[in-house]
């Protein structure tokens, strides 16, 4: 049975085993180089830990806490009419890696995890990269099939390329 509230039961599986997918569920997995440098990796990580990263992608984001940690609620608004609830599991802030994860509460189209994670590389490059399983929870996401997997593919390419724009911008005088 998945801990209190959880739409799965491999809560925390993100962490330890990237790739992993349950049986049933599908797999999500995309990097996306954003540069070079520790100032890059500093404020790329930042952008993520504070939501700043969905934030500037458009989506409406409702959280308990400035800044993710496990057991903080969130709630993710697509187009202005989904609702996705989700709590985060796991959080990383480590020299060279930092992220987070968050699993799908009732109420989500979606059932599984997907984590967020910045590394900086051994020859400084940083990279996003989204990881996530999942399945369908409703059946307007049952019934995309197909066009759905491709949307979360185009939301995790986009993750990316705005991470990239939000850690390379200039930083801006006080």
């Amino acid at each position: 049975m998945p801990p209190k509230d959880f739409t799965y039961d491999d809560v925390g599986a993100t962490r330890d085993r990237p790739g992993f997918s349950p049986p049933g569920f599908r797999s999500l997995h995309v990097r996306t180089r954003l540069g070079e440098g520790h100032d890059l990796f500093s404020r790329a990580a930042e952008a993520v830990m504070t939501w700043e990263m969905h934030r500037a992608m458009g989506v409406g984001v409702e959280t308990s806490a400035q800044r993710a940690a496990p057991g903080v609620d969130v709630t993710i608004t697509l187009a202005g009419l989904i609702k996705a609830p989700c709590r985060v599991v796991w959080t990383a802030e480590e020299p060279r890696r930092a992220g987070w994860a968050y699993g799908t509460l009732s109420g989500h189209p979606e059932s599984g995890e997907e984590s967020f994670v910045v590394d900086r590389t051994g020859d400084g490059t940083v990279w996003l990269t989204v990881s996530a399983f999942s399945r369908a929870a409703k059946w307007y996401t049952r019934a995309g099939g197909p066009a759905t997997r491709g949307l979360q593919q185009a939301y995790a390419r986009k993750c990316g390329a705005v991470l990239r724009r939000l850690a390379t911008a200039p930083e801006k005088s006080p």
